[in-house]
């Protein structure tokens, strides 16, 4: 009986520490979902300039009735430029950052501000940290010196971008009654050049792809030759008038085949790494003579 009553009350506090437990890891689960607004919440904005995107990555303080310059943020001092972590600026090309090449990547942002001339930083190591003043420049990419002027009273920091065009832009950053701005520009013209350039001089392979697909997956020699005239015409390299050749030769032209696949081992040997059908044309070309 005793052991009855013994076993009876164990199994009772079992359950009750099971129950605390149980409620618990209930309301842990209940505070970890949980959602509340940050004090300085994060924004990210991005502004396209002609072909090139400028991408900012902060967290966006408030003055909540601070001193922010020479207060909140001291003067000449570095400064992470936002709130909780490193703001990032990202270019997807090349740019000129306030005058100073860059070239694309994801850099964080230091400012040292100053009543007088800020400076901006743009440093490669993503993870800074200079809420306690203390700064390290060796990763430094580039220095610039900003423009400031003075706005309309705002709340919160904000990255914004002005007078965007197709090969330049203002990055600017605006908090209580201060505005500052770095020019960007952006070489678009090259870069729209550049790959207009490598467009449509590979615009030749889809032509010539579909040509070699319609001649030995298709049999449709004629619509194969259509293919790989249009293709000759866009660009002569060693593989469309290899396909030509071929076409040729599946048609019963050796002699024509010959003279194609004569060009097309001539240019090969001049890219010999890029060659991979040299022994299928060197083969080609001792076989269609015998002809």
């Amino acid at each position: 009986m005793l052991t009855n009553r013994f076993l009876f009350r164990h199994f009772t506090t079992i359950v009750v520490i099971a129950s605390a437990v149980g409620m618990s890891l209930g309301a842990s689960r209940a505070f970890a979902d949980l959602e509340l607004p940050q004090l300085s919440p994060h924004a990210v904005v991005t502004q396209r300039v002609g072909i090139t995107d400028v991408t900012v990555d902060y967290s966006s303080p408030a003055v909540n009735n601070r001193k922010i310059w020479g207060g909140l943020v001291p003067w000449d001092k570095p400064w992470r430029t936002g709130a909780n972590q490193a703001t990032k600026i990202t270019f997807s090309r090349d740019v000129n950052f306030g005058g100073t090449p860059v070239v694309a990547g994801t850099y964080s942002i230091v400012s040292i501000p100053s009543e007088k001339n800020w400076v901006v930083a743009l440093n490669k190591n993503l993870t800074i940290n200079v809420a306690d003043a203390t700064y390290d420049n060796k990763d430094e990419l580039v220095r610039v010196k900003a423009t400031t002027s003075a706005i309309a009273q705002r709340e919160r920091l904000i990255f914004a971008f002005g007078d965007t065009t197709e090969g330049s832009t203002s990055l600017d950053l605006e908090w209580e009654k201060l505005k500052v701005s770095i020019a960007i520009k952006i070489d678009t013209a090259a870069f729209v050049a550049a790959s207009i350039k490598t467009n449509v001089d590979g615009a030749w392979r889809p032509m010539a792809t579909a040509a070699r697909y319609y001649a030995e997956t298709l049999k449709d020699l004629p619509t194969a030759m259509k293919y790989i005239d249009q293709s000759l015409g866009l660009a002569s390299m060693w593989f469309n008038n290899w396909i030509k050749a071929d076409i040729l030769h599946r048609m019963g032209k050796d002699a024509d085949a010959l003279k194609f696949a004569q060009v097309a081992h001539e240019m090969g040997m001049k890219d010999a790494a890029g060659f991979f059908a040299k022994d299928q044309v060197e083969k080609a070309l001792v076989d269609w003579k015998k002809k």
